[in-house]
């Protein structure tokens, strides 16, 4: 009886360790995650601006106003080459869908 005890408490015991590293990972990774995405969009920063408000004198389009929605209906165009531009067909085509998409959501108005 003793022996199946101890073998439940053994299971249990393991079973709370691999809940508690699992959150604790799920924690780690989100916080990854959300390192990557802010990391994507400040690839923009050096042109756009932080946030996409624009740099004094830049020459640049301002893109906080877009829409997430907007922004990547943009970012696809340049990529496609349906809409051109000086350097943003070339960066755009740099990124994935999921790249871009990821951007969209960070920078666009929601």
């Amino acid at each position: 009886m003793r022996v199946k005890h101890l073998k439940t408490v053994l299971i249990a015991s393991a079973m709370i360790g691999l809940g508690h590293w699992s959150s604790s990972a799920l924690a780690q990774n989100a916080a990854a995650n959300d390192l990557y995405k802010r990391g994507l969009a400040a690839t923009c920063a050096n042109c756009h601006g932080t946030d996409g408000k624009g740099v004094l004198d830049g020459g640049m389009p301002l893109i906080n106003g877009l829409t997430s929605e907007q922004m990547l209906a943009t970012l696809k165009a340049y990529k496609s080459g349906a809409r051109e531009g000086t350097i943003m067909p070339q960066l755009a085509k740099g990124y994935t869908d999921e790249q871009l998409e990821t951007i969209a959501n960070q920078l666009g108005k929601k």
